[in-house]
């Protein structure tokens, strides 16, 4: 049935590390099916497998694997003109103008090539412009693969969390617990002079989709203000997908000094940025001192597809229907829950989703977070919600890579690599799609 995608596999064993490009990529064990072409929600393997394809590409595919024919047009007539120049365009400039004129805190934009880069650049920013050095991030949150950020444990003994970087890189990162107000406090009481800024994602959805409880994001807020650091918004997985067009921080009524952009913002194509307050974002150069600069940033391909995937969002819609179908699926989820695994949980919001695989002692899910855990007080299973990024790893990780997602994939479904990674609903996916998935879990789990 996966015999294409073995072979594929042994041949890339011996030219790629591990067999793959991101480490991600390589599951499930023991290899991983290789996709051969996209078709609206849907992808076909090497081997001819039709799957119900809810990774989408890990978030960019708003429109699944088939884009509107504006869109499609835009990015062909870009490439047949040339694929860089290394010279501005103005298609930069209108891109910028329209995400500049949707997302509330964003006055300026650079463009850059992922969201890695993006974190990267902004976490240089924010050390350049209150002339500090410690950054406080998340505890089980993910902002690329970066020095700054790459860093576990507590704020008192922060360290690498890979090999290859030094220890004295992670004594300027303090990791703190999401949703964890008193720790937040404690840490801008004993270091609050020192830190340049707070990066955080609105929803922690690389690590479990954990929702943020009430007030903690506006306790953050107001840390930084008092402290004088920068609040940075992770948007890279929330941007232009919850909230519309203005984006997680319009949701959530937040006002960020600087927001990473990545995915939607590049329609599916390499890109990322960086948008904030004119005051911060023009000390770039060359405007500014802070060094920053990329061969392939603001990349005509990128930019048109991002650019007109925008255009198209607020034209039609796309986030009527990619929110409702998120709806739907959480609310199913919930029931077969219910039924068939009451320990576990179903997070997420808007066109995110997921079955967390708790081990909850606890009631079911109550009707006041049937749409996916909101951290709501009033749930009999409040204590028991996955609250931070790190709460995933005390799931049961195993069974859901070794047995539950092989066996979703048998059922012609795919959800996401483990237990970390969301599920994405994209404006290609349907009714039929949606209740496939359902009977898919009620099967499996």
């Amino acid at each position: 049935m996966y015999d294409e995608s073995r072979d594929i596999y042994d041949r890339a064993l011996s030219v790629l590390p591990g067999g793959v490009n991101s480490a991600v990529r390589a599951a499930p064990q023991p290899y991983p099916v290789f996709a051969q072409k996209g078709d609206g929600g849907h992808v076909i393997d090497a081997d001819g497998n039709r799957y119900i394809d809810w990774i989408q590409g890990l978030g960019p595919l708003l429109y699944g694997h088939d884009l509107p024919d504006p869109v499609t047009a835009a990015v062909q007539r870009r490439v047949s003109e040339g694929p860089v120049f290394g010279m501005p365009t103005e298609l930069e400039v209108e891109h910028a103008e329209f995400v500049t004129r949707h997302v509330p805190s964003v006055e300026m934009l650079r463009f850059v090539n992922s969201g890695t880069e993006a974190t990267v650049s902004a976490v240089r920013l924010a050390r350049a412009v209150t002339e500090r050095n410690k950054i406080v991030i998340m505890q089980g949150g993910y902002h690329g693969a970066q020095e700054s950020t790459l860093v576990e444990g507590g704020p008192e003994h922060p360290k690498p969390s890979t090999h290859g970087i030094p220890q004295s890189f992670a004594q300027e990162t303090i990791p703190v617990p999401f949703n964890d107000t008193e720790t937040a406090k404690q840490v801008f009481e004993e270091h609050g002079d020192e830190i340049a800024g707070v990066l955080v994602e609105p929803i922690q959805a690389n690590s479990g989709i954990a929702y943020p409880e009430n007030g903690y994001h506006e306790t953050l807020a107001q840390l930084c203000e008092d402290a004088g650091a920068l609040l940075i918004w992770d948007e890279v997985i929330t941007g232009f997908r919850i909230g519309g067009l203005g984006c997680a921080q319009s949701e959530f009524g937040i006002d960020p000094d600087i927001t990473t952009f990545g995915k939607i913002i590049g329609g599916g194509f390499p890109v990322g940025a960086i948008g904030g307050k004119t005051e911060y974002i023009e000390q770039f150069t060359p405007s500014g001192e802070v060094f920053q600069a990329g061969t392939f940033s603001g990349h005509p391909a990128a930019m048109a597809a991002g650019l007109e995937g925008l255009k198209y969002a607020a034209e039609n819609d796309v986030y009527e229907h990619i929110d409702d179908l998120g709806r739907r699926l959480r609310e199913g989820l919930t029931e077969i829950l219910t039924e068939r695994a009451p320990e576990y949980t179903v997070v997420g919001t808007g066109s995110i989703f997921k079955v967390a695989f708790t081990r909850a002692d606890a009631p079911p899910q109550s009707d006041c977070c049937v749409n996916g855990c909101r951290q709501d007080p009033e749930c009999a299973r409040f204590s028991a919600c996955p609250k931070r990024g790190t709460d995933a790893q005390q799931m049961e990780t195993d069974r859901y890579a070794r047995l539950f997602r092989p066996a979703m994939r048998d059922e012609g479904v795919l959800v996401s690599q483990n237990q970390f990674e969301a599920n994405f609903v994209s404006y290609a996916h349907t009714e039929e799609d949606v209740e496939r998935t359902l009977d898919a879990y009620r099967d499996c789990l």
